[in-house]
């Protein structure tokens, strides 16, 4: 038995798409937070989730978790099918852009490399500090206390 000798190589992976990934997180993250605090403070959609089940969209909780649990499963499957949608659609970063940069002729480019350095790492912390705050409101969530507990009594 040769196996235990034989070294594990794994496929080597561009920097780039790190980068990539920690902005789509961040961007994802950021939604997320938005999400939580707008349905924490009140703000629902007018009307039903699922007419079938007699389920309006102000009959949804606030928190984090909660949220997730009261969702049906069609309204995941929606979710998702959408999701997975723009990811492969507008997903992707076109071959020559900057790791990040999906969007079309209407999104704004800087000319200065020090104002794009300093937006996109400005981009890269908001996405950090909004992992770290729904990564927060899940966890209050998940001990049984509000999403936003200190700021909502």
């Amino acid at each position: 038995l040769n196996l235990l000798r034989t070294p594990v190589t794994y496929p080597r992976r561009d920097y780039e798409r790190y980068v990539e990934l920690e902005i789509k997180h961040g961007r994802v993250a950021m939604l997320a937070t938005l999400g939580v605090i707008t349905t924490e403070a009140g703000f629902r959609w007018p009307g039903y989730i699922s007419k079938s089940l007699d389920l309006k969209f102000s009959d949804i909780p606030g928190g984090a978790l909660d949220s997730y649990a009261a969702v049906p499963a069609l309204g995941w499957l929606q979710i998702v099918g959408f999701v997975i949608f723009l990811e492969l659609a507008y997903g992707a970063t076109p071959p020559g852009n900057a790791p990040g940069d999906i969007g079309g002729v209407s999104w704004i480019r800087y000319d200065d490399p020090e104002v794009k350095k300093f937006k996109l790492n400005v981009e890269r912390n908001n996405g950090r500090a909004a992992m770290m705050g729904i990564t927060g409101m899940v966890a209050h969530n998940a001990v049984g206390v509000d999403s936003l507990f200190p700021i909502v009594q």
